[in-house]
């Protein structure tokens, strides 16, 4: 038997895709992601031979059957991913299954479209070694740290530990905030809202361009206001325009789809894989907002057919100044299939975000008419009615919204009777914790890590239970004031008020606190955000072929070991435990982190009798609880 051409891929789902595009001439079969990886419980790398790394098959019997076919074929196609890490899967296969260099193409596409098979077919290319680099360079660079650092965190902490070079990064975010808001001091305050009745009878709602911090003062102004005749000022009117968000990259897809549709990181990466490897979304490792010229056309052509002449707008795109390769953005790969015929509601309402959010940027602005109504008051301050109305919807039509566009109306001069004003006590809010969006949303800022690593970095921390994922973070209850002028007479009101949320959000265990403490502390350069950022765009300079793989990790080696090597010698072990002080019976009473959690001990086993444990609630870690909330939790 002769296979006349191979063609071998990552996956089995992308291999059956992309044979019904090709036909009874090709065989298309699957790699099942690498073949071949640095050992699991070794290093891995000969350092003293240029870093060279000592590879493992990953699956003995794939690559097997893979040789096998090899031998019988006249043409190996290898269609991986068009990044840095399907270039090195090719690499791997084209060693690793000792491909003859004469018997072998490279072919890549952003989309699995029976288009761009045939056009990848007709254009091969050879293997980029630079990509190739790039990736080996990352992967070489974080085993290094991880396999330095994670020992030193169980000789000086306790076993299990792991650090790496990006996840460590992203929990010192976390850390950090969890850290912001612990030392937070709450404070309060008061804004001012008035219900006025106009001349034609109708009641409407203002709010006072001005904070009020104290009872005193909201005394005053409203003893001001009792015999007070309101009048409309000013009114300001300007009209303005809103402009659609770019198709999708790999982070802000995944930051949309966390904000509207609550998915998290992990989830949304896997519906997305489904919907490019079934073909019909184009490649979903990016971080550019290009749109082929192809799919321009499509795009002008539909939105004029479907919505008319005015509705379309050509926009070009810019992308960040991360983005790596030469990729589009994620779009669908036919536009005018607006759904798909499918019972699972994920990856259709995945499938529908990125069709809106690429037809709605090839669309006109949103026009709008804002108006601004000043109401004077017995002080410098006005009360404000805010009104925006929409002229034209332009790309907000995709979306099949309704909008209020009655005009309101109110005359300069009108004179308004005031039926109550409310003062509404508020309080300062600390910075939020981060949840999987916005921790992407930061990283990409800072330039941590890239688009095919966000969702890794933020399981494993979770994995290794670093932080814990928390629902309903805000779900808490406070007493709030009412300050009310009514018919002349001022009234104090209480009322406790529940904020409720359904959002997940990061926080950060005592262990993932103390690691981080300790690696800021003596590696202070890999856990600089500056410094990650750096390290990225090396990778990226190899990639475009402008710097030695080798000499990147050289550099970074010599003085990261030196400090691996001191730290391991001088730094003395972390103590786990907190003694609290004594119970009434005169037991000591003690908060410790365990293998499993932290928790509040009770007396030892030096006593007559065993000790009491006790573990702490989520939102308290080791370093905050006292010992008379330790004692609560034995009530």
């Amino acid at each position: 038997m002769v296979i006349n051409n191979l063609v071998i891929v990552e996956s089995p789902i992308k291999a059956k895709t992309i044979q019904k595009y090709l036909g009874k001439d090709f065989l298309v079969v699957s790699s099942f992601g690498h073949i071949v990886d640095l050992p699991k419980k070794k290093l891995g790398i000969d350092i003293e031979n240029n870093f060279k790394p000592k590879y493992e098959i990953s699956n003995l019997e794939i690559v097997i059957k893979l040789k096998n076919m090899v031998k019988i074929a006249n043409m190996i196609w290898l269609a991986t991913d068009d990044d840095r890490e399907g270039e090195a899967i090719s690499w791997n296969l084209y060693k690793t299954l000792e491909i003859k260099e004469e018997k072998m193409k490279r072919i890549v596409f952003n989309e699995i479209t029976k288009k761009s098979i045939i056009y990848a077919i007709n254009n091969p290319r050879s293997i980029n070694l630079n990509l190739v680099n790039a990736q080996q360079a990352r992967r070489i660079l974080d085993r290094l740290v991880g396999f330095n650092l994670s020992p030193i965190l169980w000789y000086k902490i306790k076993n299990g530990l792991s650090a790496g070079r990006v996840q460590s990064v992203a929990l010192r975010l976390i850390v950090e905030r969890e850290k912001v808001i612990n030392n937070f001091s709450q404070t309060t305050y008061y804004i001012i809202f008035g219900s006025f009745l106009t001349k034609d009878g109708k009641i409407v709602k203002a709010k006072l361009n001005k904070k009020i911090n104290s009872k005193e003062d909201i005394k005053l102004f409203f003893n001001s206001c009792i015999n007070y005749n309101f009048v409309v000022s000013n009114i300001e009117t300007f009209l303005t325009k809103k402009s659609p968000p770019p198709p999708f990259t790999t982070s802000t897809l995944q930051q949309e789809a966390s904000k509207k549709l609550g998915y998290s990181v992990s989830l949304t990466m896997n519906i997305a894989q489904i919907l490019y490897e079934t073909g019909y979304i184009t490649y979903i490792r990016t971080d550019s907002t290009h749109i082929s010229e192809d799919a321009m056309i499509d795009l002008q052509s539909f939105i004029i057919s479907n919505y008319g002449n005015n509705y379309f707008f050509k926009r070009k795109y810019n992308n960040n100044i991360y983005a790596q390769e030469a990729h589009e953005a994620i779009r669908p790969t036919i536009i005018t299939k607006r759904t798909l015929s499918t019972n699972n509601k994920y990856i259709l309402h995945l499938y529908e975000l990125i069709w809106k959010r690429t037809v709605s940027w090839q669309m006109s602005d949103v026009e709008l008419e804002k108006t601004n109504i000043y109401i004077s008051t017995p002080t410098k301050y006005k009360f404000v009615i805010q009104n925006e109305r929409i002229i034209f919807d332009g790309f907000l039509k995709v979306f099949n919204e309704n909008f209020e566009k009655k005009k309101f109306i109110l005359n300069k001069g009108e004179i308004l009777n005031y039926i109550k004003l409310s003062a509404l006590q508020q309080f300062t809010e600390h910075p939020p914790r981060y949840n999987e969006a916005t921790l992407v949303n930061t990283m990409e800022k800072l330039g941590i890590g890239r688009p095919s690593t966000y969702a890794y970095i933020i399981s494993i921390i979770q994995k290794r239970k670093y932080v814990n994922l928390i629902k309903n973070d805000n779900n808490n209850v406070k007493l709030n004031e009412t300050i009310v002028l009514y018919k002349g007479k001022i009234f104090y009101k209480k009322k406790h008020f529940n904020k409720k949320t359904t959002k997940f959000y990061l926080v950060p265990t005592d262990i993932g606190i103390i690691v981080i403490d300790f690696l800021k502390k003596h590696f202070e350069q890999i856990l600089d955000y500056k410094f990650t950022a750096k390290i990225e765009n090396k990778f990226d300079n190899i990639a475009k072929g402008n710097q030695s793989q080798i000499d990147l990790i050289k550099d970074f080696y010599e003085n990261f070991y030196i400090k691996v090597k001191y730290v391991k010698q001088n730094v003395d072990n972390i103590k786990l435990t907190r003694f609290l002080g004594l119970d009434p019976k005169g037991k000591k009473v003690s908060v410790k982190l365990g293998r499993w959690g932290s928790f509040v001990q009770i007396g030892d086993y030096m006593d007559n009798e065993k000790p009491k444990f006790a573990s702490l609630p989520k939102n308290k870690n080791i370093y905050t609880i006292t010992l008379d909330n330790a004692l609560k939790l034995f009530k």
